[in-house]
């Protein structure tokens, strides 16, 4: 009976330690089949894919898939495709059609996707997207994505229900970000050249959870022109703890 019973607790464990999430990097790539010589196209995109529980990997999958298909695609919306198979051809095979219609034109497009795990604990997960792209224009477009799950469902992290009281957070981050950037606390949040809608402090559409702190990011175009480059705050976790829900 106690043979039974150590037996049965292996396999338990064995079967629960298959089950636990994990993450498998995987590359995939694609290249145009016309000729080409010094604007050559290319795409490669770098990913954390989930496995383990169904639910939970698909979760994480779909929802990191259907990010970079907003950020990879041209046209009026992204393409309608099931995978990064899919995802690279379509973006080749929307070069090829721009090549054949202007045969002459120096194009240069590219997109390189990397996304890490950037945090991961008992409570939430962190996936961070670096994206670099272009097709076309004066120059490309570099930035960040933040992508945040719960670690015990794999669902996705809505800002709203990243803190504890979301106001007090936006008011405790918007002194601290008048202080980093010079902006005078009784002057208009745009009063230095800064964009922010409404004229009103928000908060960015990416934060990450980093060795640092919590990092709050703010992309190019996002409170700034392109020449300005991004703003960013980070905030140690020891100051922010009493506001988040996830840690």
């Amino acid at each position: 009976m106690k043979k039974y019973f150590y037996y049965t607790s292996l396999l338990l464990l064995f079967v629960s330690c298959s089950k636990e999430l994990s993450f498998e990097t995987q590359t995939f790539t694609a290249k145009s089949s016309l000729p080409c010589t010094d604007d050559c196209p290319e795409i490669k995109i770098t990913i954390p894919v989930a496995k383990g529980p169904d639910v939970m990997a698909d979760s994480i999958n779909t929802k990191t898939l259907n990010t970079i298909k907003e950020i990879v695609y041209f046209g009026e919306k992204p393409y309608n495709v099931s995978d990064y198979n899919g995802l690279t051809k379509a973006f080749i095979g929307s070069y090829d059609e721009m090549k054949k219609t202007y045969p002459d034109e120096t194009l240069g497009w590219f997109a390189h996707i990397k996304a890490d795990i950037e945090h991961q604990s008992d409570q939430i997960i962190n996936i961070k997207v670096e994206h670099e792209t272009y097709t076309g224009g004066a120059h490309g477009y570099h930035g960040f994505r933040s992508l945040l799950f719960d670690a015990n469902t794999g669902k996705s992290i809505k800002m709203e229900d990243l803190f504890t009281d979301k106001n007090a957070f936006l008011k405790f981050a918007e002194t601290a970000f008048r202080k980093k950037y010079k902006i005078p606390a009784n002057q208009n949040i745009n009063s230095t050249g800064l964009m922010f809608e409404k004229e009103q402090f928000q908060l960015p559409l990416n934060l990450f959870y980093t060795q640092q702190g919590l990092l709050l990011y703010y992309n190019s175009y996002e409170v700034a022109s392109y020449a300005d480059g991004p703003k960013e705050i980070v905030f140690p976790y020891e100051s922010v703890k009493n506001y988040l829900k996830y840690l």
